[in-house]
Order: C-alpha cells, then sequence, then structure tokens
C-alpha cells in the first residue's frame, strides 16, 4: 500500500514552503518569532495538513527549529553559528568553483560573462547601493555551484545555505564592498573561462574566506 502523500497535497506543501520561505528570507517572519499553525493557515488560505508538511521541509533546511515546550520558531543565527556557515561555504564553494572550471559549457561561461557586465553597470549606476540589493551576489554563486554538476554541493549550497544567508543579509543590515565583490568575481571568472580549476577553487575560498573573517571580528565572547 503506497503510503506517500497525494499529488496534490506534495504540491500544496511545496507551494507553501516556498511562500514561508519568502517571509522568513524577507524578515516578514522574524528571526526567533513563533511557527502558529492557526495564524498560518488564516495567512495562507490553507489547511493545517499541507502546512505541517511545509514546516518539516523548512525544519530540514535549518529555518525552523522546534524546542520541547516551546514548539517551532524561526531560527535565530547567532554570529558564531554565521562564521560556521561561512567557513562550510568556503569549502564547499570552492569545490564548486573547481568542478565547474571543468564542467561548466562555454555557453554557460558566456552566460555568466554578461551577467557580470550586467552587474558591473547596476553597480556604476547605483552609487553606494549594496551589491547583494538585486541578488547579484546570489545569482554570480549559484551559476558557479549548479555549474558544478555535483547534485550534492548544490542540495548543501542552494537548499539550505543560502536562504540562511539571505535571512541574514537582509536582516542585519550589513554593509557589502561591491566594486570589491565584483572585482573578485571577475578573476574567478576568468580563471574559470582558462578552464583553471585549482586557481578558480584557491580564489573563490578567497572571497568567501574574507566575508568570513569580517564576520568574526564582531562575534562577541560567549557566555560561560
Amino acid at each position: 500500500m503506497d503510503t506517500s502523500s497525494p499529488p496534490r497535497m506534495e504540491t500544496l506543501s511545496q507551494g507553501i514552503a516556498d511562500k514561508l520561505v519568502r517571509d522568513i528570507t524577507s524578515g516578514d517572519l522574524p528571526q526567533g518569532s513563533k511557527i502558529s499553525e492557526p495564524e498560518l493557515s488564516r495567512r495562507y488560505g490553507i489547511g493545517r495538513g499541507p502546512l505541517r508538511e511545509a514546516i518539516l521541509r523548512l525544519e530540514g533546511m535549518g529555518l525552523v527549529i522546534r524546542a520541547p515546550h516551546v514548539g517551532a520558531r524561526v531560527v535565530t543565527l547567532t554570529r558564531t553559528e554565521l562564521s560556521e556557515i561561512f567557513a562550510v561555504r568556503e569549502a564547499l564553494e570552492g569545490m564548486a568553483a573547481r568542478l565547474a572550471a571543468e564542467n561548466m559549457t562555454d555557453q554557460e561561461l558566456g552566460e555568466l560573462e554578461q551577467l557580470l557586465e550586467t552587474h558591473a553597470a547596476y553597480i556604476e549606476e547605483h552609487q553606494g547601493q549594496a551589491y547583494i540589493d538585486q541578488n547579484g551576489d546570489y545569482d554570480f554563486h549559484y551559476r558557479i555551484i549548479t555549474g558544478s554538476r555535483n547534485q550534492r554541493l548544490i542540495r548543501s549550497l542552494c537548499d539550505e545555505l543560502y536562504h540562511l544567508m539571505q535571512m541574514y543579509r537582509k536582516n542585519s543590515g550589513s554593509r557589502t564592498r561591491p566594486e570589491q565583490a565584483l572585482f573578485e568575481h571577475q578573476m574567478i571568472f576568468k580563471a574559470l573561462k582558462d578552464r583553471d580549476g585549482e586557481l578558480a577553487e584557491m580564489l573563490m575560498r578567497r572571497h568567501i574566506g574574507q566575508a568570513r573573517r569580517e564576520i568574526k571580528q564582531f562575534i562577541e565572547p560567549e557566555q560561560q
């Protein structure tokens, strides 16, 4: 007997999960806020069954946590946890860049070059506005990750870590250096275009490592 969820419920729960992800990463559902099933059921006009399935999906993605006697809440990211996330990104995205240098097609590389040209024009036209404002940073990294052709890397980085990063960036008020980020992206692209996987990995790790070091400078010693 097939005990899996009916296709319609599966589709509904995925749609609600996508809405929850958007509301959490945008800050509409703030860090640490309680997940109220009755409230969300009314908000999204959905039954409790698909909603619970959606919440379980977000628990698997690390966006929602559940504690005894407290219930489900939106995760709260500490600076220490952010440093750990960046450390994982540094290793995995370095690997992704090396594989992308081997596996990205010439067409994909041409599209990546056009993307960087678009980003350069955006930065020039929006002085003082962060690169992340138009998801340029995310898009660049996303294309390289998918270009690695490694499904485990893609799931680890795109299905979990990047949602946590978006939540942090859009709610922390952190400042980025768009010109420097663009320059580093251009250097990574050149290594990819030259099919130099070793250099692409080194440059990607250095690029993300710098962001991790900047976060660590602000980590406060935790109370014993």
